[in-house]
């Protein structure tokens, strides 16, 4: 069994998830830093292993091109890391039915990472889709 971790170095590893996986496109260091039977939550639904975890950011990385997660705070106690995220791309692939709009855009993710034994095993994550329906033109933004 590997060593608890520290507060650090929990943040070290959960950044590497946006700044990385997400913003650089590194997909398969999920076999690395991601638990095989890691979960996630999300507003589109649960995702169960690495695989899955795989597909589900091949998906986002369709849908938004030129995307950036750019964290802005982090803050870790015990095996618990909470984020401020921001993310931004352009709408350039359907996404949630939506045609791709050619839109940019820029909204706020809250993201809690759970580790354990060094590996993420689980990831809470939560932007905002209001904000970014809007921003694509799906939704009309109050005073419209």
């Amino acid at each position: 069994m590997a060593a608890t971790t520290t507060p650090e170095e929990n943040k070290r590893l959960a950044r590497r998830f946006p700044e990385e996986v997400a913003t650089e496109g590194k997909v398969d260091l999920i076999d690395e830093i991601c638990a095989e039977d890691v979960i996630g939550h999300n507003p589109l639904g649960e995702i169960h292993g690495r695989d899955e975890l795989k597909d589900h950011l091949e998906s986002l990385q369709t849908a938004f091109g030129e995307f950036s997660a750019t964290v802005e705070e982090v803050i870790a106690e015990g095996n618990l890391v909470a984020m401020r995220v921001t993310l931004q791309g352009t709408h350039a692939g359907e996404f949630m039915g939506v045609d791709p709009t050619g839109t940019e855009f820029e909204v706020v993710n809250m993201v809690f990472t759970r580790v354990k034994d060094g590996q993420i095993v689980e990831r809470w994550v939560q932007p905002d889709m209001l904000g970014l329906m809007q921003q694509l033109g799906v939704i009309e933004q109050p005073g419209e």
